[in-house]
């Protein structure tokens, strides 16, 4: 973890919370948004439409623009395609870096739960634990998890050595255990 960032000198008010799906990237920024009252920014929320459409990128880069305005907030999610909207304005990034394993069971579990209760997720939509299941399929979150959780390895470090993000500051949990001790004592 950064030491500069420590909790009880918690300096920011525009954050991103990032990390692999199923990692708690949501759960995380509405603790953050409660404790430090800021804006709660969902990218979910703004990218998918009922039936698991998504809105047209234009229209989810002026979302994103839109919500990312105003001076105190916390973003969670992970999307690339509006990236050069949001990390700017940001002061700094928490990195949820679980292992594979973690993650997956945490997906798991969350994917069980929501099918299990209807969990209505952004409105419009509900999971389908059938199409999880289906890991060969992009309709998966497990496709997607073992799709992604190397390359968002590789790929973060490399974005955060770029010079137009310098200014951020990094804040990297490996554990959960790790992550719930630093969000208990800020």
């Amino acid at each position: 973890m950064d030491t500069q960032s420590h909790p009880s000198h918690f300096p920011y008010q525009r954050l991103i919370v990032i990390g692999t799906t199923g990692s708690g990237k949501s759960t995380l920024a509405e603790q953050l948004s409660k404790r430090l009252e800021l804006d709660f920014i969902e990218l979910d929320a703004l990218y998918w439409l009922p039936n698991w459409d998504h809105i047209p990128d234009n229209a989810f880069r002026a979302r994103v623009d839109g919500a990312t305005r105003a001076p105190r907030w916390v973003v969670a999610g992970n999307y690339g395609k509006a990236r050069d909207i949001f990390w700017p304005r940001a002061e700094a990034i928490l990195w949820l870096d679980y292992p594979l394993w973690t993650v997956f069971w945490r997906l798991f579990r969350r994917t069980f739960l929501r099918w299990w209760t209807q969990e209505l997720l952004w409105g419009t939509n509900y999971e389908n634990l059938w199409s999880h299941f289906k890991l060969w399929s992009d309709e998966s979150l497990f496709h997607w998890l073992f799709k992604t959780y190397w390359r968002h390895k590789r790929e973060y470090p490399r974005q955060f050595a770029l010079p137009e993000h310098s200014h951020l500051a990094v804040i990297h949990f490996q554990t959960p255990e790790e992550t719930d001790t630093w969000l208990s004592n800020l």
